[in-house]
């Protein structure tokens, strides 16, 4: 009914105007909340971009010690935003293929190109071209690392209690962590830049190695786990309050990386005398199985 009545004041002022008339109908739609939450994990991304941009401009040029220390920061501040943002698409349901692909574009920047740039001004400038290879290096294998990530979670739809090989955003930590701790303690230039080669070529390697490292996704509550949250936590503040709030940060980077060693070699030791008993088993049975026909063999004759 109300369609016809509409048709035919339509008609009438058609006729009256000799234009056509389109009636204007306003259309009240209802917010989505659930498509606007979409936009909340991105903007931690697009803040982790930032942070790695800032820290860029803070490293490039005749960057002083105190600019060199603020794009430590800078970067540290990143790696809280990118922590953030997969804990918010989590909380809000929200996760998405774009999502995924701009955090692995959003960690190059932050986590591979600045930490690259940040390492090369406070202690590879001295090594010339070489400082400079090793730096693309760093980069190369941070985004060797997350097209790897990116392959193996489009294949994988279940938990993920491993990554394979060491997170750029915990590598860009250790080399973060160490220029704050320079920077704070010593607070002059870097004399052993050989050390500091060694130890980015090694960060390098252990982002593209199979070397498995716990992504504690699969933790549940429970008094083993939050006795060890708490010894940890503890263990954390006396480092930060004896010694240096900076060296505990290192300290708990590193820790992270050694773990992950530590338990590739646990790993293998394992495996290597799982399948030394397997052999020797086998070496057993078919001794066992040749005595057997020798013997069938001589109460024949």
């Amino acid at each position: 009914m109300k369609q016809e009545r509409a048709r035919a004041k339509a008609e009438r002022q058609t006729k009256r105007t000799g234009r056509k008339y389109r009636p204007h109908i306003k259309r009240f739609e209802r917010f989505n909340w659930h498509r606007a939450m979409f936009v909340l994990p991105n903007l931690f991304t697009l803040s982790s971009i930032f942070c790695g941009l800032y820290a860029m401009t803070l490293a490039s040029g005749e960057a002083r010690p105190q600019q060199l220390s603020q794009a430590a920061l800078a970067i540290f501040f990143g790696i809280f935003f990118d922590m953030a943002d997969g804990r918010v698409a989590r909380l809000t349901k929200t996760q998405s293929d774009f999502g995924i692909q701009l955090d692995s574009i959003a960690d190059v920047i932050t986590f591979g190109a600045a930490p690259a740039v940040l390492i090369y001004k406070w202690g590879l400038v001295n090594l010339g071209f070489i400082g400079v290879l090793a730096a693309f290096i760093y980069i190369a294998c941070g985004a060797l690392r997350l097209a790897r990530f990116n392959v193996l979670a489009s294949r994988s739809t279940g938990s993920k209690k491993f990554f394979i090989g060491l997170p750029i955003p915990l590598a860009a930590g250790v080399i973060v962590s160490l220029v704050l701790f320079h920077q704070t303690v010593f607070a002059t230039n870097v004399v052993r830049t050989s050390n500091i080669l060694v130890l980015l070529l090694v960060l390098s390697y252990l982002m593209v190695s199979n070397i498995r490292y716990r992504s504690f996704k699969d933790l549940r509550l429970s008094p083993k786990i939050l006795l060890l949250t708490f010894f940890l936590v503890i263990a954390f503040s006396v480092i930060a309050a004896s010694i240096q709030p900076t060296f505990a940060l290192l300290s708990f980077f590193s820790a992270y990386v050694l773990l992950g060693l530590l338990e590739e070699i646990i790993q293998f030791i394992r495996s290597y005398h799982t399948n030394h008993v397997v052999n020797n088993g086998n070496i057993t049975n078919s001794h066992t199985s040749n005595d057997s026909s020798t013997n069938k063999s001589d109460q024949g004759m």
